[in-house]
């Protein structure tokens, strides 16, 4: 653009234009490329923007325990939901709907459950969800559940895997299973690996390892103030549309910060 604005000017005259104006004309010239980077800067801001999302939100209350069957609390149980999965959950009608099983059958008198799980499911680690870590699970949330849990453990002869994907639960008396795996009352009976799991069920864990739709970014987290969780990209939600616990959860960001403000 300079370089052409000089060839119309006159030979003769050139050597007569002030140095003021010719830096009147690099200053120019140094804004418009200022202006263009600018711009472009800004495109691919908003570029990054448009393909990353955050959604912040202010929870009820403070989350200060990470392990899902350590306590009540609804802030715990919500947190639950986002970082573990559960077998089955209940929907608008309270009738219970598979999450991470597949198929399962009853034997004719009741007493007798059998249970395939989903392709694909996997834990935050990387690892496969396999029946051990299933079985290992629901013993540990037995222990800790007095609404549905202490009273399976009672009625159960035994909770065992069968292969990798399949797990049996034998009674000794009929009870109703389904309800209890699909129970939304606190503690839920998340499924955790089962390295987690065999712990004593009095001991809070203090890994936060699920294989929900998101990850606990526990290097981020700030009791009293912040939790943050991010997209889990391995996680397979079911094909059935969302139904209140149930059905498939699509996860719609990549971030979501919970930011706790202490009421006065």
């Amino acid at each position: 653009m300079l370089g052409g604005l000089l060839k119309r000017l006159p030979v003769g005259n050139l050597k007569n234009i002030k140095w003021e104006a010719l830096m009147m004309i690099f200053r120019f010239v140094r804004l418009l490329l200022l202006g263009l980077f600018t711009l472009l800067s800004g495109t691919h801001v908003q570029a990054q923007q448009r393909t990353s999302t955050t959604l912040r939100f202010i929870p009820h209350a403070d989350l200060t325990i990470l392990d899902p069957y350590w306590t009540g609390a609804y802030i715990t149980r919500n947190y639950g939901y986002m970082v573990y999965d559960t077998l089955f959950a209940m929907d608008s009608q309270f009738r219970p709907q598979p999450q991470m099983v597949e198929t399962w059958t009853v034997s004719d008198d009741k007493l007798t459950y059998t249970f395939t799980l989903r392709d694909s499911l996997k834990f935050h680690d990387g690892q496969p969800v396999r029946a051990t870590d299933v079985v290992a699970s629901l013993k540990r949330w037995g222990q800790r559940n007095v609404a549905y849990g202490q009273a399976l453990i009672e009625a159960v002869a035994e909770i065992e895997p069968v292969t990798d994907k399949e797990f049996r639960i034998a009674l000794k008396t009929p009870f109703p299973v389904l309800d209890a795996l699909a129970s939304l009352k606190s503690p839920v009976p998340f499924i955790m690996p089962e390295r987690l799991a065999q712990a004593d069920p009095y001991t809070q864990i203090k890994d936060a390892v699920g294989s929900g739709p998101f990850k606990f970014v526990r290097e981020e987290w700030q009791p009293g103030h912040k939790a943050v969780y991010i997209k889990n990209p391995d996680y397979v939600p079911r094909k059935e549309p969302p139904n209140w616990a149930t059905g498939g959860k699509a996860v719609k960001v990549d971030r979501i910060e919970w930011l706790y403000i202490l009421r006065p």
